[in-house]
């Protein structure tokens, strides 16, 4: 009888009507990955072996599958939304729980962990020690301290000193007289609070002596915070023919401090590789290694997952490192609702690793990723789950109008 071929064909019909609506009503859900329904035919066993005139029971939902495809990556305005651009899924912790999601929609909590809207934190590496921990996974969290300062101890730089410049005398230097040096760099230094020098460098071009060998001497003073520092020079440059590679003698810089009772800072000054050309003085390459205590004003999320901080006093520090799983088997996770899976033994363990390395995705900050659904054809499979659902409404009721006429037989 064609009634239970018809039963088996509405109910696999009317299933796969709810896989397609499902995914309809989540096209517009972050991450949100659709699922795709298999069906298998179904034939009753017979005693006496196989049967080439053997005909079928009807259908069966063999698998409700999830397609694991990439979605459409649009734009935010949030720093901490992120994107997976490839393989990989966020790891998640509830308390301790693990879970795994597409979905990169973030937060900060009032503790300054990173979390989802249902209250399930970030996972990665931590840092400590001014190094990524990469052997152990925790809760990642903005530090929102201030960056401590750091004291200036040494100036390094190359420079070029143009050798078309006039010969003067150091006995004639004044700070306040541009005409008393040939060229003049300022330096911004910091104490141990953080509290901002200027240094001013000055170069006089003193000296040429022709036998045995041609070369050019340059003095070096300097100056901070408009006081001229002592020693008086502080050094010279001797540049031989070549211009390059000069014999430099500096004494380090010695500037007095009255803020908080700090004593005197000690700051070195390496102007290796400097040269003496015919050409306009440069100092451009010119640096110090100290800055100021700075704010957290900025932050965002780069694509091997690095949370880089940016700070009020022009630094940039990594906070934090996200990491990425990802599964041999996908279609063995176990989905759970709110755009989570949860490893099961179909899946294996979790391959977890930093982002944009060992076939992981890229992540990309300001960035979502949007459904993978395609809703042009879930409208057209659903017209086709429709007339699949019509038609075999159409044999029970042939099979029933079969049944009919039969009973009327007289």
């Amino acid at each position: 009888m064609a009634f239970q071929q018809g039963l088996s064909g509405l109910n696999a019909a009317s299933k796969n009507i709810e896989v397609i609506g499902n995914n309809v009503a989540n096209a517009s859900t972050v991450g949100f990955k659709q699922s795709r329904t298999e069906f298998a035919d179904v034939y009753a066993n017979s005693l006496g072996g196989g049967n080439a005139s053997k005909i079928g029971i009807g259908t069966k939902i063999a698998a409700i599958t999830q397609q694991f495809t990439q979605g459409n990556i649009s734009n935010s305005q949030n720093p901490l939304d992120v994107a997976i651009n490839g393989n990989g899924f966020f790891r998640m912790s509830d308390n301790g729980a693990i879970t795994y999601s597409r979905n990169g929609q973030f937060q900060l909590d009032k503790d300054g962990y990173i979390q989802n809207a249902a209250g399930q934190r970030l996972t990665g590496y931590a840092l400590a020690n001014g190094q990524i921990q990469t052997g152990a996974l925790t809760e990642l969290r903005i530090d929102a301290a201030d960056m401590p300062p750091r004291t200036t101890t040494s100036i390094t730089g190359p420079l070029n000193l143009d050798s078309r410049a006039e010969i003067l005398d150091p006995a004639n230097f004044d700070i306040d007289d541009p005409s008393s040096y040939n060229h003049s760099t300022p330096i911004e230094v910091f104490d141990s609070l953080g509290n901002s020098h200027s240094v001013q460098l000055y170069y006089l071009k003193s000296g040429i002596t022709t036998a045995p060998n041609a070369t050019t001497t340059w003095t070096v003073m300097a100056s901070a915070n408009g006081s001229q520092l002592m020693p008086n020079p502080i050094g010279t440059m001797v540049f031989d023919g070549s211009g390059i590679d000069p014999a430099i003698t500096l004494a380090p810089l010695s500037i007095p401090l009255s803020s908080g009772g700090l004593t005197p800072m000690s700051v070195t000054l390496n102007l290796t590789g400097s040269t003496q050309f015919a050409n306009t003085f440069n100092e451009s390459d010119l640096g110090q290694d100290g800055y100021g205590a700075g704010r957290l004003s900025s932050f965002s999320i780069g694509a091997d997952g690095s949370i880089l901080g940016r700070y009020s006093n022009g630094r940039s520090s990594v906070l934090g490192q996200v990491a990425l799983a990802n599964f041999r088997n996908l279609n063995g996770l176990q989905p759970l609702g709110d755009n989570q899976w949860a490893e099961t033994s179909e899946s294996g363990p979790p391959i977890v690793g930093v982002a944009n390395s060992g076939g992981l995705g890229v992540l990309q900050s300001y960035r979502l990723e949007d459904s993978n659904v395609d809703l042009t054809a879930e409208l057209v499979n659903m017209i086709t789950a429709q007339r699949v659902y019509q038609a075999n409404a159409q044999t029970i009721k042939t099979e029933d109008q079969i049944m009919q006429t039969l009973v009327n037989l007289r």
